[in-house]
């Protein structure tokens, strides 16, 4: 890991880097304009360091039990979290990047790619 794919993943679509915009009821409260913006139209960042922060993911996570984290166009399982380490390992990685970090292990490789610059982008 991790599983490479051709930059043409990320070749202007109908809407974006995508055929349709992000789905409108998103999880945890987080912002439909923003999350239209960095998965459609967006290459080089993600949101603002500590955005997760503002939304109820925190107070909704179970640290007893995995959770799936989906795309937000297609609703395919993207990421399975925390997978091989323990709930405060992952916050606390979290906690230094500013997201939610995963690691290969928690990779739902049927559905990610990595393209050669360090993109991690849904197929």
């Amino acid at each position: 890991f991790p599983i490479y794919g051709s930059k043409e993943i990320m070749k202007k679509k109908q809407h974006g880097t995508s055929d349709k915009p992000v789905m409108k009821n998103l999880r945890w409260g987080c912002d439909y304009k923003l999350a239209d913006k960095i998965c459609n139209f967006n290459r080089r960042s993600a949101e603002n360091a500590g955005y997760y922060r503002k939304t109820s993911w925190l107070r909704d996570l179970d640290a007893n039990e995995e959770t799936t984290y989906y795309d937000s166009v297609t609703g395919k399982a993207l990421f399975i979290a925390p997978r091989g380490r323990t709930s405060e390992q992952f916050l606390k990685e979290t906690k230094v990047h500013g997201w939610p970090s995963f690691r290969d292990a928690e990779v739902v490789w049927d559905n990610v790619r990595c393209l050669r610059d360090g993109e991690c982008v849904s197929i």
